[in-house]
């Protein structure tokens, strides 16, 4: 008898059957230990990044495995939204994925259309072959496969910022993430995404989406901020990541058993 698998909840899923900030922490290393290490730590969410790390398919594909089947759920952010690349991240069988530098409505569209097979969307029909089916193992996969996945775009710009409202009312984004760095950046601000201004047009756009009844995420390492948006009522929140855990400790060590060394301003995180 043909053996019979399901689907992992997906992120918007999840969410849905909270009602708290889902707490999340960033997986820059591209290791498998230390994407299970913090899978099972008890976070609720992980975000595997491509954008900023060496990550690749092969990468991805065993931090994947390594989470699978713990807590946390596992969320993937390609380098940019190209429809060809988030085919191959969806046959992969990544189930979440966050799209950087998304500006406008067109744009977001143009990704609820890649993640949706015809008649709805582009994505290449392949799943039979792959791990996003269980190579065929899950019953139905094709006509139910977007009921598997949780799409979210990026909000990291001054355009994205004048763009909200419009992209809030597209159809099939399962959320915003709002990126105070670049965002920092893109308003004159590099490296100051803890500034008054900034902080200001991120609660405003925590707001909006609240009021548009779509969900909302931040990324926030100073706990400071974090409580400030937690409080302002975000959905999602990523605290912290891998490699900035481990320089920053093994910085303590270092300062604990050898001394000080002079003092300097990090310009982010």
């Amino acid at each position: 008898m043909p053996i019979r698998l399901t689907a992992e909840t997906n992120f918007a899923q999840r969410m849905a059957e909270s009602n708290r900030a889902q707490i999340g922490v960033w997986v820059c290393s591209g290791n498998s230990t230390v994407a299970e290490i913090c899978a099972s730590s008890g976070v609720d969410w992980l975000l595997i990044d491509a954008e900023h790390t060496p990550n690749d398919l092969q990468s991805i594909l065993v931090q994947l495995q390594a989470v699978f089947g713990h807590p946390a759920t596992p969320m993937v952010r390609p380098p940019h939204g190209d429809a060809n690349l988030i085919k191959q991240y969806l046959d992969l069988g990544v189930q979440n994925l966050l799209i950087p530098m998304v500006n406008t409505a067109e744009e977001a569209a143009q990704l609820v259309r890649a993640v949706r097979y015809p008649p709805q969307g582009i994505r290449g029909v392949g799943s039979a072959l792959a791990r996003a089916s269980m190579w065929n193992r899950i019953d139905g996969y094709l006509g139910s496969a977007s009921d598997y996945i949780s799409l979210f775009v990026q909000i990291e710009t001054v355009e994205a910022i004048k763009n909200l409202d419009s992209i809030l009312a597209v159809e099939g984004i399962d959320g915003i993430f709002i990126g105070p760095s670049d965002l920092a950046a893109s308003m004159g601000l590099l490296g100051q995404q803890d500034h008054e201004e900034v902080i200001a047009a991120v609660e405003n756009a925590i707001a909006k989406a609240k009021q548009a009844g779509v969900r909302v995420g931040v990324n926030a390492f100073a706990p400071a901020t974090a409580d400030r948006y937690i409080a302002a009522g975000v959905d999602f929140i990523l605290v912290g990541a891998d490699v900035a855990l481990l320089a920053r400790s093994t910085e303590a060590l270092a300062d604990r058993y050898i001394g000080s060394a002079p003092d300097s301003q990090r310009t982010s995180y």
